[in-house]
């Protein structure tokens, strides 16, 4: 069972029709006992690391993402659920995040950058990884954030993207890996990349 954990602030619909098109059926799931069941996890998410941390914490559902993950079942985290896979955010004060993955969520800045970083943006593909499979650097994704991920350890970077300096676009640590951009609106390449993650 493919797991789409519902948290309340995510774009749940879009990520669905996503695996559609990949001819695989995902269950809504929002409950630790549901969860508990999943074979691999994806945790979608839109807008702010503390609602997002709350949401998850009120539905009993931190412990039982940590679990699975530590069972070794694939977990993958799309725009905000990639930055709550980390150790924490500054975002509106400090929030501590799962703490799966080592690093910190940060605001973008540099001289005359618009915040959020709307659109499409390429893909350097840094690092192999099973996530990564095929993946040509220079690949358009669609981005929508104006806070990104600084990990603590380059090596479970696999991909970065430019805006105002390099940060880190697609993450990968064993079966936890993220992607900052959505998928479900990066057409091929997105669509290839969820594709990875089922064959984890």
């Amino acid at each position: 069972m493919i797991a789409l954990i519902d948290y309340g602030i995510s774009n749940l619909r879009s990520v669905q029709k996503a695996f559609e098109h990949l001819d695989t059926a995902v269950t809504l799931v929002d409950t630790p006992d549901r969860l508990a069941q999943a074979d691999r996890l994806i945790l979608p998410g839109v807008g702010a690391f503390p609602a997002g941390m709350k949401g998850l914490q009120e539905r009993g559902l931190i412990e039982p993402i940590k679990q699975a993950a530590h069972q070794g079942k694939p977990l993958i985290g799309i725009c905000l659920g990639m930055q709550l896979l980390f150790e924490s955010s500054d975002e509106m004060g400090e929030t501590a995040g799962l703490g799966l993955l080592p690093g910190r969520v940060t605001r973008m800045v540099g001289s005359g950058l618009k915040i959020p970083h709307m659109g499409w943006n390429q893909l350097d593909v840094v690092r192999e990884h099973p996530l990564a499979d095929d993946l040509v650097s220079g690949s358009y994704a669609y981005f929508v954030h104006s806070y990104a991920v600084y990990p603590d350890r380059s090596d479970i970077i696999l991909a970065t993207t430019e805006y105002g300096g390099p940060f880190a676009s697609i993450v990968g640590q064993g079966k936890v890996c993220g992607l900052q951009f959505h998928p479900e609106k990066s057409q091929a390449v997105g669509l290839k990349l969820l594709r990875n993650f089922l064959n984890l």
